[in-house]
């Protein structure tokens, strides 16, 4: 079944661009984005806070960051979550790291060089983007609990799945992302109310890393989507009822008077929409995994 994981980014690369080959020959680079934001204090007061992401580029969409990303240049990257996992070697743990796995990428700055920040304006006509939409099905139970400051927050699991072809085989192949979703507030309560496991969910959000420490101390890093958006798909919606019909589009609903005449498919102004083709520099199926 259908399902989506996509991730769009406004933000800054902080270092030099490194390019390097796989076996195959392909080039593949890592950036290293921050996309800068202001959030609210539980006490209301606003502060800055900063999200950094990991975003691999492939093939061509690589040479050309290694030729013109230089540190400090605004980027739109769109693209898709994914997670990596493997195991310590020494000590055995399993540890995973999510990154995102680029599709499209713009260049934002001008030619010459970027503008002066204007004076005057506030952080709201300056924000960047990092923003994730999922649609996959709950691996779990709503899990809710309440902050010691009395806050409500809500854990979701949410799966999607990516189809591809492997260039070395042509075999499809079909990998599982699971998201780890966080709400908040009177969103968290009424979402614990009505979704369940199985159900299928739409969920919206920026996507945040954070770090917490394991009881031998050490420093781990998890990755989740702090969602403004959580829909239960699948069901009927307010006010569909009087705007569904069960007659055809372009059927008629009145009766021709007698003697009134008919125009001609011919005589019908033409409703047909030139295609306009998108196509992203890197093809899901051209990635060699």
């Amino acid at each position: 079944m259908f399902s989506l994981n996509r991730i769009q980014l406004i933000g800054h690369q902080t270092q030099a661009v490194t390019i390097r080959k796989t076996p195959q020959g392909t080039s593949v680079t890592d950036l290293n984005i921050v996309v800068p934001y202001t959030y609210r204090t539980e006490g209301g007061q606003e502060l800055l806070g900063r999200s950094y992401h990991v975003v691999t580029l492939w093939g061509g969409m690589a040479d050309v960051a290694s030729q013109f990303v230089r540190a400090g240049s605004q980027l739109f990257i769109a693209g898709r979550l994914q997670t990596d996992t493997w195991e310590d070697e020494k000590t055995g743990e399993k540890r995973s790291k999510t990154k995102v796995v680029a599709q499209d990428m713009i260049f934002l700055d001008p030619k010459d060089k970027q503008h002066e920040r204007p004076t005057g304006v506030s952080g709201r006509t300056l924000q960047l983007l990092n923003r994730a939409d999922v649609i996959g099905n709950l691996t779990r139970d709503p899990e809710m609990r309440t902050t010691t400051s009395g806050h409500n927050v809500l854990s979701l699991g949410i799966a999607t799945n990516e189809r591809w072809k492997d260039k070395a085989t042509g075999d499809m192949k079909e990998r599982t992302e699971f998201h780890t979703i966080v709400v908040w507030g009177e969103l968290a309560k009424e979402a614990a109310q009505v979704i369940r496991k199985g159900n299928r969910v739409f969920a919206s959000g920026r996507v945040q890393t954070r770090s917490w420490e394991t009881q031998a101390g050490v420093k781990r890093y998890t990755t989740e989507i702090v969602a403004e958006t959580v829909s239960l798909l699948g069901v009927r919606s307010d006010g569909m009822d009087i705007s569904v019909t069960e007659a055809p589009i372009g059927q008629e609903s009145v009766v021709q008077e007698e003697g009134a005449t008919q125009s001609s498919p011919e005589d019908s102004p033409s409703t047909e929409v030139p295609s306009v083709a998108h196509a992203s520099e890197i093809r899901v199926e051209d990635l060699p995994f």
